[in-house]
């Protein structure tokens, strides 16, 4: 569940590791220098023994050495810190937290320059680990930085854990996970940071024709979940909309069973949406940001809705449901449109899990930004590189529109040929007339929002995507 290990962020250069550390790690770069640190005793000098093992300082390199303590043996982990960028630092701290998993207690040495918010987070969101009884190996207990900007390294642990609640929500499967259990997740987050909290269910969502019409076929109604922060004079209103579609059989439309086997993943937009939340006032953000997400769990059963049926959205634009496993951007559209009708904001960015399509042309490491506003876009995808979470701007082609007429409805949840060419693009396209012309960015995270195996401060299973670029682009 949430992260376990305990970091203890000491801001104090020079301290030494506690005597029954099990492990300690000391930071070094190309030029083959580790920290000083009186208490490095090794037979070998340690720049022979980096020779040795042709290591080059690279992040993500560790080698292990021998050291005398007082009678005893320590092991000491030399990490390459690179170039000491973020991108560096979230890889070497995430390589030495994967060394020490199942002990009790790390010491880590903090780089005397660069980015250290990052070594932390690359620590911990790889110390990360999901369990539901004791089927995985416990990671590190507790990871000591020593040295370091305390700020800094407290903003870390920040990003990390909020992080971490993405993941917890995206891994909870599906039989605990219904849309009321995750309204509920968010009402626990909004009492535990500060945030104002209102759901509609049952009669409430009237007006919310998609969402309905989704979530219709499941035992498990249907909800909306709107997190509010409101900080003292804000400088603008930004509105972030997640997929929270807590499985997807992909109704009428069935999805095979391998397609089936990591939907308890469907709702990691509406993941992603309240973790970002959750840490907004502690990164006193100066933008007041309102949080939708979206939540319904798409079902067979003699209820569900059918292909050919024809929807009314908030706000009153019909849509004829050609697939029955296009539902995400039926939910999505009723979010947006209220967004648009009631919240006036001055930036909209909706975050969801919509297409295999986006999945096909940028694989898993890269989320997919479509943007009616370049500036947006702009910084978007500069809040991704800066974090570590990338974003490739895909075009929103005006001449693949048409494609999306219908000749009963205003307009249809997929192309009418059914030729399932430009899926990503239809899909952003849709969204888009629901947005009221409003600067807006459509993030499929696909690929990236569950990951196959552990990689960097990547582990398996949800991955959190998209918080720690939103966090970057609402406190820049």
């Amino acid at each position: 569940m949430p992260i376990e290990t305990t970091p203890v962020l000491t801001g104090v250069r020079g301290a030494e590791p506690a005597p029954d550390a099990e492990l300690v790690a000391l930071p070094f770069g190309p030029d083959l220098t580790p920290a000083a640190a009186p208490w490095l005793e090794s037979p070998v000098p340690v720049d022979a023994l980096l020779a040795h093992y042709e290591a080059k300082g690279e992040p993500g390199e560790v080698v292990e050495v021998p050291t005398a303590r007082e009678g005893s043996v320590r092991r000491v982990l030399l990490y390459g810190v690179g170039d000491a960028s973020a991108a560096a630092l979230r890889k070497a701290g995430a390589s030495v937290a994967r060394r020490a998993k199942g002990r009790a207690s790390l010491s880590v040495v903090v780089p005397s320059e660069g980015e250290t918010a990052a070594l932390v987070e690359g620590a911990l969101l790889a110390a990360y680990t999901f369990t539901i009884g004791n089927g995985r190996a416990k990671s590190v207990g507790e990871i000591v930085f020593l040295g370091g900007d305390e700020r800094e390294l407290r903003r870390g642990e920040t990003v990390a854990r909020a992080t971490a609640l993405a993941r917890d929500l995206v891994n909870t499967p599906s039989s605990v996970k219904t849309p009321a259990w995750l309204a509920d997740q968010a009402k626990a987050v909004a009492a535990e940071s500060g945030l104002a909290v209102r759901v509609w269910e049952g009669s409430e969502l009237g007006e919310f024709g998609g969402i309905r019409a989704v979530g219709q076929g499941s035992i498990s109604p249907p909800r909306l979940v709107q997190l509010s922060y409101t900080p003292e004079n804000p400088r603008a209103h930004v509105v972030l909309v997640g997929k929270g579609i807590t499985f997807d059989t992909g109704g009428l439309s069935l999805k095979p069973t391998e397609g089936m086997k990591t939907m308890k993943t469907d709702m990691a937009g509406g993941a992603t949406v309240i973790a970002a939340m959750s840490a907004l006032a502690a990164f006193d953000v100066p933008v007041r940001v309102t949080g939708l997400v979206a939540c319904a769990e798409n079902s067979i059963s003699g209820s569900a809705q059918r292909p050919g049926d024809v929807i009314t959205q908030y706000g009153g634009r019909t849509v004829e449901v050609l697939n029955t496993d296009a539902e995400g951007r039926l939910v999505l559209a009723d979010a947006l449109a209220y967004a648009d009708a009631e919240l006036d904001p001055d930036v909209v960015v909706d975050v969801a899990t919509l297409t295999g399509a986006a999945k096909i042309a940028l694989g898993q490491s890269l989320g997919a930004v479509y943007a009616t506003d370049d500036a947006l876009a702009a910084a978007l995808t500069a809040a991704g590189e800066a974090s570590g979470e990338r974003l490739w701007r895909m075009p929103l082609v005006d001449d693949y529109r048409a494609m999306l007429d219908s000749e009963v409805a205003d307009l249809a949840n997929v192309d009418r040929t059914m030729s399932g060419a430009a899926g990503s693009i239809a899909a952003a396209l849709f969204l888009r007339e629901f947005t009221g012309g409003r600067p807006w960015a459509h993030l499929d995270i696909a690929g990236p929002a569950r990951a196959g195996s552990d990689e960097g401060e990547i582990t398996k299973g949800g991955t959190g995507f998209g918080v720690r670029l939103l966090l970057r682009y609402l406190t820049a």
